[in-house]
């Protein structure tokens, strides 16, 4: 705080508790991610292969702090209050809801399903090609993940 030049009575002026601010970079993360894929995918027919393709980018996992929130924090996030839980959820189902909305040939049902799936892969993909010790083993987890839901979308 003292960097930013604030005093602790400014913050709590603004901030009730650390676990406000906590509830506020999460919510405003996930809003991030979320309006960003929201843009890509109204990109027409292909939208949602972009989706896809940005996020399991072969560079994707250099810039996971300032990527999806539930690959850089998803450890951080399941003990959390059940109040980030509420807006990690919302913020989850609002991300498949994104992808349902363009697997136009499904049923609304199988569409969610689906979505559930894919963007599911596509978290955990991310988090294995970071945690993995070797480029090309990172690299692979992407791509194939990549070519699979590709194929599925």
């Amino acid at each position: 705080m003292a960097a930013a030049g604030l005093t602790p009575g400014g913050f709590y002026r603004h901030f009730e508790s650390k676990q406000k601010v906590f509830e506020e970079a999460i919510e405003h993360a996930i809003d991030l991610m979320a309006t960003s894929m929201q843009r890509t995918a109204s990109r027409g027919k292909r939208g949602l292969q972009s989706v896809i393709k940005d996020y399991l980018s072969d560079d994707f996992g250099s810039e996971v702090a300032a990527g999806c929130p539930f690959v850089a924090l998803g450890s951080d996030l399941a003990p959390s209050s059940d109040e980030v839980r509420a807006l990690t959820t919302q913020g989850f189902r609002r991300m498949v809801s994104i992808i349902a909305d363009r697997l136009e040939d499904l049923p609304p049902d199988a569409a969610r399903n689906r979505a559930l799936v894919m963007l599911s892969t596509m978290i955990g993909a991310v988090t294995m090609a970071i945690v993995v010790s070797d480029p090309a083993r990172s690299k692979a987890i992407l791509q194939q993940a990549r070519m699979h839901l590709t194929q599925a979308a």
